[in-house]
């Protein structure tokens, strides 16, 4: 079975709507599962005794996989059906779940995350490619995109609030099995109610290319991590120079092949490229936004996780407003005026954010926060839109693949270059206002985080400790309002650009002619057609 892509104006009927719905449950105790994995790390490390560096992988093995498989989980479900490929992701991500739950070491557990991070590979792309065979209307699909992004934002959000329920009452392992019913669901009523679509004509998957893809992006994703935990380290640039090395023989080999794992084609189209950029560029500046937010939260005010989860459910609100918004202003007005519209809310709220200081309270803060966040909402939703519904129907895997990379890379970009930029700020302002008394040790602590100054200020005797917490929070704080004001100048420049490249793009109950002529004149069509 496959998806009839013909007339724009065809209208998804209950069964599409009640399959989306399925696709959102799955997003969202996803989200749930992957968010709560943080709290946690301190239990399941104290029973499996996993070391330092064993956390780290805990960690971070899961966004290795997911970065570095999401293009060739993409293109894969193009070739041998969206529904399969989801369905055998469905089914692995259930199954390594329970293998996590019940790991008896970290050796253990790190290969479930493993795994966990290639089946969720699966599950992104599959769900956009699906989305845009079952919601052909591209009004219906933008809002049926927001419902599925809201999914899993809102998992994300509510994701420590469930952790804490669970880890209260149940064991760490408890927390891997939260997206287990969700799997079970889709397995059991994705053949009802989703529809299958590839592309019978496409050639077999280049391997060598797949090899490369992953040879290129997971030592960049890497290195641009370490970056953000350790700075400037010789291992971290070698890395991230290796990745570019191969992406460039990764690029030459797209170009050579009849039939590549990434068409480099899709990049010609001004829409798509411009989507693609808004995605890298607004996760970049505003995740290390949200780490800075969160962190003060708790280091500064001293609120305790419940508490921080509490006063973030505002720029939540502001956010699913925002992400159910969008779509439906984009029916009559140009999506290029709503992003900038959007992004000045955000430049906005960062202003804001550089107001926060430790007598400015929470209502500065929060306020500005969701101001932040709630501007992001038509370039999040609307390009996702614009990249699936200007490719080829027999690309749109591939599409999805390419946005949540971008979306990837941006996240960790910003972590790194941003985060730096945060990090400097703090040490070069703690370290001339450390008090004079404070012990070598506890003042090199200091030096590199809050974290380390917070728990070298809990074993000094008052007033010193007292006096040495409150220099590094002021540090911290300076740091926070620092990169809220690169983070408002470069989004500055991120609207310009992306308003004076889309404003051709004409809102989306445009007659298909004019959405033709608009958006899809200068992406290149295949002549395959799916059977």
């Amino acid at each position: 079975m496959t998806n009839d892509m013909t007339g724009s104006n065809q209208q998804a009927g209950i069964r599409e709507w009640i399959g989306l719905a399925v696709l959102v449950l799955a997003s969202l105790l996803v989200a749930i599962d992957l968010f709560v994995l943080v709290l946690a790390l301190p239990y399941l490390s104290a029973d499996l005794g996993a070391s330092s560096v064993e956390q780290l992988w805990i960690m971070d093995i899961y966004v290795f996989m997911v970065a570095g498989f999401l293009i060739t989980m993409g293109t894969l479900g193009d070739r041998i059906g969206r529904r399969k490929l989801l369905l055998i992701g469905a089914a692995t991500f259930g199954i390594s779940s329970l293998v996590a739950a019940f790991s008896t070491s970290p050796e253990m557990l790190i290969g479930a995350r493993a795994l966990l991070g290639v089946a969720g590979a699966t599950l992104a792309p599959s769900t956009l490619a699906l989305i845009s065979n079952m919601f052909v209307n591209p009004s219906q699909r933008g809002v049926a995109i927001s419902i599925w992004m809201v999914g899993a934002m809102v998992g994300a959000a509510i994701g420590p609030l469930v952790g804490g329920v669970m880890l209260e009452n149940f064991w760490w392992g408890s927390v891997f099995l939260l997206g287990v019913p969700a799997m079970v669901l889709l397995l059991l009523l994705g053949p009802l109610l989703l529809p299958e679509y590839r592309d019978t004509n496409a050639g077999r998957i280049d391997l060598a290319s797949v090899f490369l893809s992953l040879a290129a992006i997971l030592p960049i994703i890497y290195g641009i991590k370490e970056l953000s935990k350790d700075g400037w380290q010789t291992l971290s640039i070698v890395a991230i120079i290796f990745g570019l090395i191969v992406s460039v023989i990764f690029l030459r080999r797209q170009r050579a092949l009849n039939d590549p794992l990434l068409d480099l084609r899709l990049f010609s189209s001004r829409s798509i490229s411009t989507a693609l950029g808004g995605q890298l560029f607004v996760p970049m500046l505003m995740g290390v936004i949200m780490l800075l937010v969160t962190q003060y939260l708790q280091l500064v005010e001293g609120l305790t996780p419940l508490r921080t989860a509490i006063w973030m459910l505002p720029t939540v609100a502001a956010q699913i407003i925002s992400f159910m918004m969008s779509p439906l202003l984009a029916r009559r007005i140009r999506p290029a005026y709503l992003i900038g519209a959007g992004l000045a809310f955000s430049v906005t709220g960062l202003f804001l954010l550089t107001q926060v200081n430790e007598a400015s309270g929470f209502a500065i803060l929060v306020t500005g926060y969701a101001l932040t966040n709630f501007g992001g909402g038509p370039i999040m939703t609307l390009s996702t839109n614009m990249i699936i519904g200007a490719v080829p129907p027999e690309k749109a895997g591939l599409a999805g693949g390419m946005s949540q990379t971008s979306a990837e890379f941006g996240f960790a970009l910003g972590l790194a270059v941003l985060g730096s930029v945060g990090t400097a700020v703090y040490r070069n302002q703690i370290a001339d206002n450390i008090p004079v008394d404070t012990p070598p040790k506890a003042a090199e602590a200091a030096r590199d985080t809050l974290v380390g100054a917070t728990e070298a200020a809990q074993k000094l005797s008052d007033p010193l400790g007292t006096e040495l917490l409150a220099v590094a929070r002021e540090a911290f704080t300076s740091g926070m309002n620092t990169v809220a004001t690169v983070s408002a100048i470069m989004l500055i420049g991120v609207a310009i650009f992306t308003v004076s490249l889309l404003r051709h793009i004409p809102p989306s109950e445009a007659t298909q002619s004019e959405q033709d002529d608009s958006i899809s004149a200068t992406v290149p069509r295949t002549e395959h057609q799916p059977s």
